[in-house]
């Protein structure tokens, strides 16, 4: 039977569109044999998502996509095969929920000077228990026909440099290391060409990285193209990385990306299952 591995997805814990269970029922029908569940700097999706996938006979990674900053950059982190009940990976679910809690309230008050108002307590009642995403202001914004269009929403008011964009300094990549290896992950550096980093500073990030116990780059995700895998191949190489490969899924609505729907994991790294798989 072919593997088919998708180690970046998020459902409605944060800002996907699918309940844990129904986006593990998708990834099955998809054909995915191990999928983990990695919504952004919350762990509440994962105890339903992982008991469908047992009742599914599915092999399902508990994981999480930690928010960081670095140099005054923001990277994402994935932690993969988590101990979802350690206290030091607990105590930092709650840190950035208290940040992504302020970042809202502030996104908020910047939007409300743009005349419009009520936004937070919507926010809040849409996010449920869920963490809270800017997806949330840009569905909001589009739901009350501010914009036409949720990339509109980042155009006119939640990108940056635009007038509700909020800068925020995130957990620190030494924390962020420590809450994901202290819980028994392996900590995975995700959609490394994202960033729009020159080669030089994406070396300099790898390095202190790779120091602060990170073991592994997304090679593969749902929008990469040859060129970019190739680039990404270089890096895993040069620092000596395991690669990952996820197709970071939203919503069913993006016919571009689809749970599983990735190019073939390349045979010349080592792979990142290979590190929680023994």
């Amino acid at each position: 039977m072919q593997q088919i591995y998708d180690l970046h997805c998020h459902s409605t814990a944060s800002d996907g569109a699918l309940p844990p269970k129904d986006l593990v029922l998708r990834a099955k029908e998809m054909g995915v044999t191990t999928l983990a569940l990695t919504d952004h700097d919350t762990i509440s999706g994962l105890a339903e998502a992982q008991e469908t996938a047992q009742e599914l006979d599915m092999n399902f990674i508990s994981g999480i996509e930690f928010s960081c900053t670095w140099n005054k950059k923001t990277f994402h982190i994935i932690g993969l095969n988590i101990n979802p009940a350690h206290p030091d990976l607990l105590a930092g679910v709650h840190k950035l929920q208290s940040i992504r809690s302020a970042r809202a309230q502030k996104i908020s008050q910047k939007l409300e000077k743009q005349n419009i108002p009520g936004v937070y307590e919507a926010i809040l009642a849409a996010a449920g228990s869920g963490m809270i995403t800017r997806t949330h202001f840009a569905d909001y914004l589009l739901k009350n026909n501010y914009v036409s269009t949720m990339q509109g929403a980042f155009d006119s008011y939640l990108g940056q440099g635009k007038s509700a964009f909020v800068s925020t300094e995130w957990a620190s990549l030494e924390d962020t290391l420590h809450y994901i290896n202290a819980a028994g992950g392996v900590a995975i550096l995700a959609h490394p060409l994202r960033y729009k980093m020159t080669a030089s500073w994406m070396r300099r990030f790898l390095t202190a990285f790779k120091a602060e116990g990170g073991v592994g780059i997304e090679v593969i995700t749902g929008r990469t193209n040859p060129d970019e895998i190739r680039r990404s191949i270089h890096f895993a190489k040069q620092f000596d990385l395991h690669g990952s490969i996820g197709s970071d899924f939203h919503t069913p609505k993006n016919p571009w990306i689809e749970l599983g729907r990735l190019a073939p994991f390349p045979e010349n790294i080592k792979p990142a299952w290979r590190l929680f798989n023994q």
